[in-house]
């Protein structure tokens, strides 16, 4: 469900800019350039007078919406100056939400793991252009050129060639961190640093890169190097610490027309990295400060500027214009870089699970203010448009478009079931199957593993994966049958065609890159 950051950049434009030389000001100091001065000046108490205004945005959001619960916070001038819960972290329980309750934040995970990455690089031993292959031997892509001179920063950025969410449907099927990774060698990559396809796994990569550099794993290096120094005590990027939570939102999703709670739970240890982070509100306000302070905190430095500057710069273009008019969008190394309509650059990521996640911050740095949105329910855009409107009423003391109108339509389509039969109602005189004993029997692939499909009783079952998941198979019309595909990324509603050629079985959810062929031993 990354391709919430997408939705984002196509809505708002996205460009770059440098920072203003006065925080809140427009206008340049006599050491200024021309690329930080700002087009609209911010005036005295505008930040102020925004913060008024989130009660009554947020609680209007929560009720327009429905969804169950939602944590806000803003951090200006160092400090967290506005923190707050609205509605319940569970719809059963009515448990009700305040600053220190812990979210899933899914991909805002990126940009905090882009800021252990360049603490890390401070350390020694690793750089943003240090390949992956010197610090991890075992990973390769399919072009062994890519293979020797992707770095972390090309994963980082997005720009390696790997295809949009690369090994996502593996970990859906149950494969773990390792076996994702070693089958990304598979995948049929684009231009090399020359094309934006977003991938949690080719970041998790990079992320694992840089732990063993480190001699440790990826979630005690992010504890000891951003969480511990900031005083995240509510923050982990496990799972099993997010579950020990007494104060956790569970996430939720739609069934049929209500909100219940998510099950199963999202549990995303696998891509760890990209959108394995939990955290609270209270915690996220005191990363933001440190960011938005070029790497300070409590007086000293944390985070290098020359390490961070890197991801909060653009790497490459994510949203290319449509029109003459239209701002451009960039990546930087897990940061999205905007330009905002007033000329200011913005920072930020979005985060959504379909399973329960939909998370935001924006960090505006020469106003030197950040708001970051938690929400415990399938993704819909609530966090994006208090965002924006925050961010309107900060550049512009009012709000500018209709953003919920605009993010609600534009993440309606995220939601959407998959597959050409989703909608059709099956064939009144199909064509009668095969006896079934022709079907059964193992088909290998060398990305998704061996599919077994073996007569129960009068129909047949497809089991896919590691831990054997298993799929009642329907008959269709002749060698046509569906199932029901598992995971994040199935949406409710999703159909796939499994289809019996010969020797072949193709399964159509697991083709998108034209891997979903299977063939009997």
């Amino acid at each position: 469900m990354a391709m919430a950051t997408a939705v984002v950049l196509a809505i708002t434009g996205c460009g770059d800019d440098e920072r203003d030389s006065r925080p809140g000001s427009g206008t340049p100091s006599n050491s200024a350039m021309p690329n930080q001065v700002a087009g609209v000046p911010i005036p005295d108490g505008r930040i102020d007078d925004a913060v008024a205004e989130l009660d009554e945005l947020a609680e209007g959001l929560l009720a327009s919406s429905g969804i169950p619960g939602m944590a806000v916070a803003v951090v200006h001038g160092g400090e967290v100056i506005y923190s707050k819960g609205f509605g319940v972290r569970n719809i059963v329980t009515e448990e009700k939400v305040d600053a220190d309750t812990v979210f899933q934040l899914a991909s805002v995970s990126k940009p905090i793991g882009a800021t252990v990455v360049a603490r890390r690089i401070a350390a020694g031993g690793v750089e943003w252009d240090t390949p992956v292959r010197t610090l991890l031997p075992s990973f390769a892509l399919a072009d062994p050129y890519v293979t020797e001179h992707v770095t972390i920063g090309d994963l980082y950025a997005h720009r390696s060639g790997l295809p949009d969410h690369a090994g996502d449907l593996l970990e859906d099927l149950g494969y773990d961190r390792q076996q994702v990774l070693d089958r990304l060698r598979l995948l049929p990559l684009g231009a090399f640093r020359d094309s934006y396809e977003y991938t949690n796994f080719g970041l998790t990569a990079a992320a694992a890169a840089v732990a063993s550099a480190a001699d440790t794993d990826w979630e005690t290096l992010s504890e000891q190097t951003i969480y511990d120094p900031l005083g995240m005590d509510s923050t982990s990027s496990r799972y099993a610490d997010f579950i020990a939570r007494a104060n956790r939102a569970e996430g939720h999703v739609l069934v049929g027309g209500k909100y219940a709670v998510a099950n199963p739970p999202r549990q995303p240890d696998a891509q760890s990295p990209a959108g394995g982070v939990s955290s609270s509100v209270a915690d996220l306000g005191k990363w933001m400060a440190m960011v938005l302070a070029n790497g300070s905190a409590g007086g000293s430095m944390l985070v290098p500027p020359e390490d961070l500057l890197p991801a909060i710069s653009p790497q490459v273009v994510s949203s290319p214009p449509r029109t003459p008019d239209a701002r451009t969008g960039f990546y930087g190394f897990g940061f999205n870089v905007s330009d905002s309509a007033a000329g200011r650059v913005t920072l930020g990521h979005s985060g959504a699970f379909g399973l329960g996640a939909g998370t935001a911050f924006t960090l505006i740095p020469s106003a030197d203010v950040g708001i970051v949105t938690l929400t415990n329910a399938s993704p819909i855009g609530v966090p994006e448009t208090l965002n924006a409107e925050f961010a309107d009423l900060v550049q512009f003391g009012r709000i500018q478009q209709d953003w919920r109108t605009l993010y609600k339509t534009a993440f309606q389509p995220l939601g959407a079931p998959s597959g050409a039969l989703v909608g059709k109602q099956p064939p009144s005189d199909p064509v009668p199957a095969r006896p079934l004993p022709s079907y059964a029997g193992t088909y290998d692939n060398a990305y998704y593993g061996p599919a077994t499909v073996s007569i129960t009783g009068d129909s047949l079952t497809l089991t896919l994966g590691p831990k054997n998941m298993t799929f009642p198979l329907k008959h269709w019309s002749g060698d046509t049958f569906v199932f029901t595909p598992p995971g994040e990324n199935a949406n409710p509603g999703t159909i796939s065609q499994a289809t019996f050629d010969g020797g072949k079985l193709r399964l159509e959810y697991y083709d998108t890159d034209h891997l979903g062929v299977f063939t009997r031993d």
